[in-house]
């Protein structure tokens, strides 16, 4: 596990917000969500990535150095957005549902996007928000997607 800190250090660190990050624009939405709650609330933002070993062409220190990248960029967009935010980003080799439930212990509250870099894109819920909807050891929020109108995927603009 890598641990990254940034911004000010006057927060209270017993005040968490967990955040997952993906690099999915859901993903995304959630890590901006998470960030305006931590700063309403004086939180800490905690951004958490995951990956999994045994990719087949890819070592696990390349995959290290593109997770590193997505908590970096993370912590670059909540200083953007959320200067007084503290945030401090995490990154695990492992599996993403279980980090973010462990990571949820003590916690205010865990953040995730309802859908992420997965295959699914037709569930309504990820498996990864749908884990820590059913184990996280705090309060949970699900960020989806914003809402597309029906008349905007109607054919030929019906």
């Amino acid at each position: 596990m890598t641990t990254v800190a940034t911004a000010p250090e006057q927060t209270a660190p017993d005040h968490r917000v967990v955040v997952g990050i993906d690099g999915s624009p859901t993903g995304c939405r959630a890590l901006e969500w998470a960030a305006a709650e931590a700063s309403r609330s004086g939180a800490v933002l905690e951004g958490h990535s995951s990956y999994e070993p045994g990719y087949v062409f890819i070592s696990s220190e390349e995959v290290l150095i593109v997770t590193k990248k997505l908590v970096s960029e993370a912590a670059a967009h909540v200083a953007d957005i959320a200067p007084d935010v503290t945030f401090k980003g995490v990154t695990h080799e492992g599996v993403a549902a279980k980090d973010l439930i462990d990571a949820s212990e003590g916690a205010d509250l865990l953040v995730v996007g309802s859908r992420g870099l997965g295959g699914f894109t037709s569930l309504l819920l990820g498996s990864v928000s749908q884990q820590c909807a059913l184990h996280a050891h705090c309060p949970i929020v699900i960020v989806r997607p914003p809402e597309i109108s029906a008349h905007s995927n109607a054919p030929n603009g019906q």
